[in-house]
């Protein structure tokens, strides 16, 4: 399990990014990836646990699963 911050939240597309925890890199996640309502109560800066897998459309990167506030 990754930990990580909310970078970027773009509320009416329902998806953003999550800066891993001692990395520079950006995970995407989409607000389906949440407990339902919980995308509409984060914030960007919020510590946020995760599981990272393959993006479906794009194997070569990586997205955000299974999303939850820590």
């Amino acid at each position: 399990m990754a930990k990580g911050q909310i970078k970027r939240l773009i509320r009416d597309r329902g998806f953003g990014f999550i800066q891993t925890s001692g990395s520079s890199e950006e995970v995407f996640f989409h607000s389906t990836s949440l407990p339902a309502g919980a995308f509409d109560e984060l914030t960007e800066g919020q510590t946020v646990e995760f599981d990272i897998e393959p993006d479906p459309r794009n194997p070569q990167r990586s997205r955000a699963a299974n999303v939850r506030t820590g």
